[in-house]
């Protein structure tokens, strides 16, 4: 939904709204009890959002190992939290972070669909049956004692509850408002039958939905409505079909700030609903004969419509991913026919997406694959800057011999391969670490976007670094020059040697990874560093370099330690995720172990 059609709705409905309230008071009561139900299922989001902390995302990482976990997951998930709009936000969230994969993803969009059926067998076998408002009470005053406390959890439970009070409250009053508005007015006058009477009614459901950015709602009031005789069986039944259409526009709507892959799944989301309705409306007479026999074996009351409402909202859903499952794969095909992969564009965000903000996993993913990614396009600059060629490097046995052959220099624009690849990057990590710290999110995540923000800009300074360092690097070892050719090529092997066991410590399980080795190699990078003078006077006494040579490579030099350090200490913020007391057994250990061998 565009920018325009946002402004023109808005005003359009507000009218609408009013002129009900000049010409009808019951259609106030009904009004409010639409409002109160929304306000519920936003209460009921956010409480849900407040337990996603972990446990949600964790049992949506392991129940997307099959179609069938992810079904599974979807229609539970929904049936728990009573929202396929947050179902639907979540799974384009992990989806944009690349934590699951597109057909999942697709997987728990059918499950949210069945999911969102329970909601209708509440109101009708509930809602409908009892005083609703007694139960509403209650939970409003705990749940809103809860919502001031400290603990987030007990906030998110205060959010729950007080979101089923105004649920229970929402309903009540949507069915006394059509109780009431019976007697001035029989919107019963107003059904349609036959093709013409599915097809206006299915698009009212289409459109109540996509004002309301809720199936859920729509449906209690399509049941509340049926069950005060305002509207027909028949035309329910559309206005159901209707609803499953509408629902596409929270995914819709989610997928504006997602990448390709969130917008694949809007539209996938928008196929089988699509479909499911084709085929509901398409068999709507075998279909009745369904929940008929359906309602016989469940005991449901031969006027109950309510309920056989509900029957049918969950059959022609059912029935959608019967029909789809088998097809899935086809679907998957289509949808990425029709929204394409972007180029690959190594100077652009891949994960940093807004989708990627309402979730505190997805938040930190997001963020290690993007400080990945900046990392990855670093590696090729740096090698570059060194005239080495990456893939050369990682296969190279012997890399000091590597790099004594390697005389021909690299030609690329190092500068502006730095705005590109680096700098942009860079800033788009700055900028979402920005947003990630002002959402209220826990002190370890927020401490931990931190951190990666600062890998990143150790690995851009190490960039730099090899920036100020390239010309003279070129200078001195395209050809052999005798000894400083022979320094440059030192700076060359120590940097591109810690590159390799950079990404031999990527390679490694995250079990086996150790502090050790990057402290042992910083050490030796400083005893090397503190070397440098000494040897650099050693060879300008022997006449084997000038003064200004000297010079020159003094400078150099510092650039070169300096990016080195920067590689060793954000591989170690970005890899090594232990606590500082084991890095110090483990220090221990390794000291003892040492002390043992010379005694030996």
């Amino acid at each position: 939904m565009n920018t325009i059609a946002k402004k023109l709705l808005l005003p359009v409905i507000i009218i609408v709204m009013l002129s009900g309230f000049w010409f009808s008071p019951e259609f106030q009561k009904i009004a409010a009890g639409v409002a109160i139900f929304l306000i519920g299922m936003l209460m009921l989001e956010d409480g849900f959002r407040l337990f996603s902390g972990g446990f949600l995302e964790r049992i949506l990482e392991r129940a997307t190992r099959s179609v069938t976990r992810s079904l599974l997951f979807g229609i539970f998930s929904t049936t728990v939290m009573q929202s396929s709009s947050l179902v639907s936000v979540i799974t384009i969230s992990f989806l944009s972070a690349g934590l699951i994969s597109l057909l999942a993803g697709v997987g728990i969009i059918f499950g949210a669909n069945l999911g969102t059926t329970t909601g209708a067998w509440l109101v009708a076998g509930f809602g409908m049956k009892v005083n609703i408002a007694a139960y509403a009470m209650p939970l409003l005053a705990v749940g809103v004692v809860l919502v001031f406390q400290s603990s987030k959890y007990l906030r998110g439970l205060g959010y729950v509850l007080a979101g089923l009070g105004f649920l229970f409250l929402g309903i009540h009053h949507m069915k006394e408002g059509f109780e009431t508005f019976r007697s001035a007015f029989d919107l019963t006058r107003l059904a349609l039958t036959g093709v013409l009477g599915l097809m206006v009614y299915t698009l009212f459901g289409t459109l109540a939905t996509v004002v309301m950015q809720s199936s859920h709602a729509t449906m209690v009031l399509i049941i509340t409505a049926l069950a005060a005789n305002q509207i027909s069986y028949e035309n329910a039944l559309a206005l159901a079909i209707g609803a499953n259409i509408g629902t596409t526009i929270t995914a819709i709507l989610g997928s504006l700030t997602a990448n390709y892959q969130g917008k694949r799944l809007a539209l996938a989301h928008l196929v089988f609903n699509l479909v499911t309705a084709a085929v509901a409306l398409g068999f709507i007479s075998p279909l009745r004969e369904a929940v008929e026999f359906t309602s016989g074996i469940l005991g449901i009351a031969e006027d109950d419509f309510a309920l056989k409402l509900a029957v049918f909202h969950s059959l022609f859903n059912s029935l959608g991913i019967i029909l789809m499952l088998p097809l899935l794969g086809r679907l998957i095909l289509m949808v990425e026919r029709v929204i394409k992969a972007p180029a690959s564009d190594l100077s652009q965000p891949r994960y940093l997406t807004e989708a990627v903000d309402e979730f505190p996993a997805t938040i930190e993913i997001a963020m290690q694959k993007e400080v990945k990614h900046l990392y990855d396009n670093a590696v090729e600059l740096i090698t570059h800057g060194l005239n080495l060629h990456r893939h050369e490097l990682f296969a190279a046995k012997d890399i000091e011999a590597l790099v004594a052959k390697s005389r021909k220099q690299v030609e690329f624009d190092i500068d502006q391969r730095y705005e590109w690849r680096i700098k942009t990057l860079y800033s788009a990590i700055l900028d979402f670490a920005t947003r990630a710290s002002s959402k209220a999110l826990p002190q370890e995540l927020v401490a931990r976007v931190y951190q990666l923000r600062d890998v990143a800009e150790r690995t851009v300074r190490a960039v730099k670094a090899i920036k100020h360092l390239r010309r003279n690097t070129t200078h001195y070892t395209i050809r052999p020059q005798g000894a400083i050719t022979d320094l440059y090529d030192g700076l060359r092997t120590d940097i591109a040697r810690i590159l390799v066991e950079v990404e031999r410590l990527e390679r490694a399980p995250p079990e086996s990874r150790s502090r050790l080795w990057l402290d042992d190699e910083l050490q030796h990078v400083e005893i090397t560093y503190n070397q440098t003078s000494a040897r650099i006077e050693s060879l300008i006494r022997g006449d084997q370099i000038s003064a200004k040579v000297a010079t020159s490579f003094l400078n150099d030099s510092n650039y070169a330690y300096d990016a080195m350090r920067e590689l060793i200490e954000a591989a170690r913020s970005f890899y090594v995720e232990r606590d500082s007391a084991l890095a110090e057994v483990e220090q221990i250990l390794a000291i003892d172990e040492d002390d043992t061998d010379r005694v030996a």
